[in-house]
């Protein structure tokens, strides 16, 4: 909007907290056949939801005989891609295929990529020229969701191995054993911990079919999708949680509130006998940084930053259902 763009959503059945958040936008709310005649409709909900969304904007394009642009841009798999496709086969709509990778755009800071595959040159530069980061992939429709997949698979399974695994560590005492390990180790890793393990937990239940998507993007014959269908496990427990008594989330941010400085480090925890058997027996072992071992500072340094991978979430579900388009 800053660029000079008019943006339009549909707020049929939205909340009053919606419409606020549109109005202090300055995003002006349309009818759907009103909408469909804008030059690109940009489509950001809930992977759960995408196909649905796509199929009411393919019923109102085809009853109003609009070429709109219709780019999905939601976390879902190429196969679900396929579908959304499918629904505006019989229209004059061109479909295209996008991901976000990034956090909601915040001034003074660089926003959120869109990545897009298909016939998307034009699209692309029109929404480069009104202040989108837009990146073409020159691949057919289903390349930017394969590509949201496999980096959503990393950076979001990464984040539900950690909740899995520190609550596992809460169950059996080691808590306090494994924040003095993972901060005197792993600093990098606990950092990303930190922060997106609390970020996920209002949006955990949109992760559960994200974590579904993935699952069907690799396949059934692919050992790993068994992996995330355990991440959704984790992230529907997570998203009961919310809807209960926040007792895992609880025990989770309190682990969390450990690291770094505030944590202990190994020679702590075995002083408190709090230790695993891969420990030196009850002999406190001194950190690399008590006993001023450069090699080893060092070779945790390398092991940090190989294991770590940086923090990325798509646009928060505050947005409308049908959400905004762009508008030459």
């Amino acid at each position: 909007m800053s660029s000079g763009a008019e943006i339009s959503t549909t707020l049929e059945g939205r909340s009053s907290a919606t419409r606020d958040r549109a109005a202090v936008a300055g995003i002006r709310e349309e009818d759907l056949m009103s909408l469909v005649d804008a030059d690109i409709i940009l489509s950001i909900v809930p992977p759960s939801q995408a196909l649905a969304v796509a199929d009411k904007v393919a019923t109102a394009v085809r009853s109003s005989k609009s070429s709109t642009t219709f780019v999905d841009c939601n976390a879902v798999s190429p196969q679900t891609m396929e579908k959304v496709s499918e629904v505006f086969k019989d229209t004059a709509a061109t479909v295209l295929d996008a991901c976000i990778i990034g956090g909601p755009p915040q001034a003074g800071k660089p926003g959120p990529r869109f990545y897009i595959s298909g016939d998307a040159r034009e699209t692309v530069a029109v929404l480069t020229e009104f202040g989108l980061d837009a990146r073409l992939l020159e691949r057919d429709v289903g390349a930017a969701s394969a590509l949201k997949m496999c980096y959503a698979g990393i950076n979001k399974g990464l984040i539900g191995l950690g909740t899995a695994m520190l609550l596992a560590a809460a169950r059996n005492g080691a808590d306090k054993a494994l924040m003095a390990e993972l901060s005197e180790s792993q600093r990098q890793l606990v950092e990303k911990l930190g922060h997106g393990i609390p970020d996920m937990y209002p949006k955990a239940y949109r992760w559960v079919a994200e974590m579904n998507e993935i699952g069907a993007f690799l396949g059934a014959d692919e050992p790993a999708a068994e992996i995330f269908a355990g991440m959704a496990g984790v992230f529907q427990q997570v998203a009961d949680d919310q809807a209960g008594n926040n007792g895992l989330t609880a025990v989770l941010s309190g682990m969390l509130a450990q690291r770094p400085e505030g944590s202990l480090n190994r020679y702590d925890a075995l002083s408190n006998g709090n230790f695993d058997e891969g420990s030196r027996g009850l002999e406190p072992v001194p950190s690399a940084r008590e006993s001023h071992d450069e090699i080893e500072l060092e070779a945790e340094l390398e092991e940090g930053l190989e294991d770590s991978f940086p923090a990325s979430d798509p646009v928060s579900a505050t947005v409308t259902s049908i959400p905004g388009t762009t508008k030459r």
